[in-house]
């Protein structure tokens, strides 16, 4: 794929729906060779049958017909990959994110098809990437409560919420750690805030050996000296200690995520919270040394391999195989 770095080139680049589907499959097979996804067999001195009126491929060996979209996440949808790439370039790129009413009004489809297509978008965003954070470097922790402000919702609504004994509408709590060296961050939502919630997270994510700064909440009181270096600071008094510990880059995260729920997204549902975080993570994690077209290419090649259906994102059924 030529390098493009505007959406206005985008868009002009990707009205051709045989380019759209040469970007896919470049991504998808690198080698120039497509691989039939029901029966694995790769072309061997034989191809597999172009159906030029159809633009899609017929296994040679099983006889199957495949496009470029099955085995991913645009499987099954019948959109065309236009719509698709343009809507992902927006997402990856629109420092606020972008909602499914704007994209339904420049892509001219449904809101409910631009939101559907949003969701997965952010499904295939999510982080899987297990290796540990810190050492060399200090890894700042925090958490922090997302959801609306009582005083801001209906009264219908705000009785059918869920209320906590001192009468507050309950907020979905959320923890996050960033590695002060690499600048990348992680965050994910949690069902408490109680001490061995957080502190497995952190026994998940940080190395040997790391620096890890919080505040003074009791949830990262007892953390274990052995493996970890852990100094806190004392927000009643201050912002960053005399030594440089603090956790106000992980404030800067909540500030992006905050202003991108409240501004954009309005309303978001704790139930698709988690999607909205990869979301922001993947935009905060690539704003440093990347242009546009290299974030949307980056997410691009992310979409092989998965699938999120309709049942299983407004939980109808369990998560897909």
């Amino acid at each position: 794929m030529k390098e493009i770095k505007t959406l206005t080139e985008a868009i002009r680049h990707f009205s051709d729906e045989q380019v759209c589907i040469d970007t896919v499959a470049q991504m998808r097979w690198p080698e120039g060779s497509p691989v039939c996804p029901h029966c694995g067999v790769v072309e061997n001195g034989r191809k597999h049958y172009w159906l030029k009126t159809q633009r899609r491929w017929k296994c040679y060996s099983c006889r199957q017909q495949f496009s470029v979209k099955v085995k991913t996440i645009f499987e099954d949808s019948p959109l065309k990959l236009d719509v698709w790439l343009i809507a992902m370039w927006m997402l990856t790129n629109c420092k606020n994110g972008v909602s499914s009413y704007e994209l339904a009004r420049a892509t001219g489809v449904a809101q409910k098809s631009a939101w559907f297509i949003l969701q997965r978008l952010r499904f295939t965003l999510q982080q899987t990437d297990p290796r540990p954070m810190g050492s060399p470097g200090p890894v700042e922790v925090d958490e922090c409560f997302l959801g609306p402000r009582p005083k801001n919702i209906h009264a219908k609504r705000r009785a059918k919420l869920q209320l906590a004994e001192n009468g507050n509408v309950l907020k979905t709590p959320v923890m996050g750690m960033i590695d002060r060296k690499t600048r990348e961050v992680r965050a994910m939502v949690v069902p408490n805030v109680k001490r061995e919630t957080l502190q497995a997270l952190i026994l998940k994510h940080c190395g040997f050996a790391t620096k890890v700064y919080t505040d003074q909440h009791v949830g990262y009181e007892g953390l274990d000296a052995s493996r970890f270096i852990h100094k806190t600071v004392n927000h009643t008094k201050e912002y960053v200690s005399k030594n440089g510990v603090s956790t106000q880059a992980m404030e800067n995260f909540w500030s992006c995520l905050k202003r991108t729920l409240q501004g954009t997204y309005v309303a978001v549902e704790p139930f698709h919270l988690d999607l909205y975080l990869a979301e922001q993570v993947y935009r905060f994690n690539n704003r440093l040394g990347k242009h546009d077209g290299e974030r949307f290419s980056k997410a691009l090649g992310m979409v092989n391999g998965k699938r999120l259906t309709w049942n299983t994102l407004t939980g109808k059924e369990g998560p897909s195989a």
